[in-house]
């Protein structure tokens, strides 16, 4: 699965959380959950839950603590799939 993939992904996962929706107009690695597209911290739970089960993987909670950014939570799903 290519970078681009990823994130189009994760971009279709978030969209339904997102508060600012300006912030999906320029959506890429910077883009942060929280400043840029403003979801809230419980709404980033049911992201991470939603990550998981489309990309069929699980998240531990130190790597939930760091995906901050698109390119956080990019970086972690391609490690978590690369362990499979």
């Amino acid at each position: 699965m290519t970078d681009k993939e990823i994130i189009e992904k994760l971009k279709t996962i978030v969209t339904p959380y997102v508060q600012r929706k300006e912030g999906l107009e320029d959506f890429n690695e910077k883009t942060d959950f929280i400043n840029d597209l403003k979801i809230n911290s419980a709404n980033l739970v049911d992201v991470v839950l939603d990550v998981e089960d489309e990309f069929k993987i699980e998240i531990d909670n130190d790597s939930m603590d760091g995906m901050l950014t698109v390119g956080d939570a990019k970086e972690i799903i391609e490690r978590k799939l690369a362990e499979k």
